[in-house]
């Protein structure tokens, strides 16, 4: 069982929310959901709280009005394997209203920040010569969506 779950709070689209996170998202699936009854201060039969897993990793979103909002004090990075990994949920999560955001950050269209990370930019940016990790770190700060071409590029000088 996993001890620590990101709980995430939506003013009144948590369902439609999760529906695109497990769209999106191979591996994913919705553990439950429980609904908002009368007398309650979301409407009967609206989301209350959906328990749902992206690679097997739990989460929790919930509905209760417009009190909180997302920031980029807390982000999801997605680890990718290569470019076409990378492509792929770039474009899935800045569609329909999402937003670019330098250095691999994005924010999906409920607000929520992702950073689309390829292994070989934190491998490039972890490396022994420090010339090379350099260059990598400045080819980045120039990007949105990271392009593994031009990471190489920089690495290899």
């Amino acid at each position: 069982m996993q001890k620590i779950t990101p709980f995430l709070w939506f003013n009144d689209n948590a369902e439609e929310a999760v529906n695109f996170y497990t769209s999106v998202f191979k591996d994913a699936k919705i553990n439950s959901k429980s609904y908002y009854s009368e007398g309650m201060h979301m409407p009967a039969g609206t989301a209350f709280v959906i328990d749902f897993e992206l690679f097997g990793q739990r989460f929790t979103a919930m509905n209760s009005g417009p009190v909180f909002k997302f920031t980029e004090a807390i982000s999801f990075v997605v680890r990718c394997k290569d470019q076409e990994e990378v492509d792929y949920y770039w474009d899935k999560l800045t569609a329909d209203g999402g937003m670019e955001q330098p250095c691999s950050w994005l924010k999906d269209k409920y607000g929520l920040s992702w950073q689309i990370v390829p292994d070989v930019l934190i491998e490039r940016m972890n490396d022994k010569d420090p010339v090379k990790a350099q260059r990598v770190a400045m080819a980045m700060m120039k990007m949105t969506k990271i392009i593994i071409a031009d990471i190489e590029a920089a690495y290899n000088g």
